[in-house]
């Protein structure tokens, strides 16, 4: 019968061991949540719910692209603007130039 209750013993053991390790994870991953600044996105991709239609738009290379136009045409646009600034201090610097961002620099 002992043989029988080592495993479970240990299996036990083993669990409270894990869940003790994912606390610390949580609570680790709590304190990083409150410091963007420790993350630089190199790409992205995500899809923009504009007023009128929804875009696919991304960073890579340090290039920005976005399926709208406006885009097509000037090579920047409102959507990828405002990611600029949602993510601002998530993004390398050379993301960041736009006009939005010499506006922001000027105020």
């Amino acid at each position: 019968m002992m043989d029988f209750i080592r495993p479970l013993v240990y299996t036990c053991s083993k669990k409270i061991e894990m869940r003790s390790s994912l606390i610390g994870k949580i609570e680790k991953a709590k304190g990083y949540a409150q410091e963007p600044d420790r993350v630089t996105f190199s790409s992205l991709a995500a899809v923009f719910r504009g007023k009128n239609d929804e875009h696919e738009l991304s960073y890579a290379d340090g290039k920005w692209r976005c399926t709208c136009g406006f885009f097509s045409q000037w090579e920047i646009c409102s959507h990828t603007m405002a990611l600029q600034q949602m993510l601002r201090s998530m993004l390398p610097k050379e993301a960041l130039a736009s006009p939005m961002e010499a506006q922001l620099v000027e105020k």
